[in-house]
């Protein structure tokens, strides 16, 4: 069975802090156990990819959509949207700040991520986590 749950909320550091509860309650509700660790890396990827979103949009004020999706083989798709076309764009890290790694653990955690145009309306980037075993 799939299931799907998508919120907005506005584009504040509290935010990301209820990203992660909102996300980690609805696939724990869908029988993602506490131990699952599908589970902590939806919520980690969610949690840099609605970051990025408040700390890095064009548009201070505002909303921005999260999406989870969880899919019948026990993976889960994260969506984090915004009306901020621009496709963000991995950096390398310097050792000696506190951000800038966010992408880079996205790419490390995610069996797949990318970006998807929602035209003029923004964008939306997604992570794809698969079930473990």
């Amino acid at each position: 069975m799939v299931r799907r749950y998508s919120f907005r909320l506005p584009r504040h550091p509290a935010s990301v802090g209820l990203v992660r509860r909102r996300v980690g309650d609805h696939l724990g509700d869908w029988g993602h156990g506490p131990d699952d660790p599908a589970l902590a890396d939806a919520v980690l990827l969610v949690s840099e990819l609605a970051t990025n979103v408040v700390r890095h949009g064009a548009r201070a004020e505002g909303e921005f959509e999260v999406a989870v999706t969880a899919l019948a083989d026990g993976s889960c798709l994260v969506e984090v949207s915004d009306e901020d076309r621009a496709v963000p764009r991995m950096r390398a890290p310097d050792p000696w700040e506190e951000s800038g790694r966010g992408l880079h653990l996205v790419e490390h955690v995610a069996a797949a991520w990318g970006v998807w145009s929602r035209g003029s309306h923004g964008k939306t980037v997604w992570a794809l986590v698969h079930a473990r075993p």
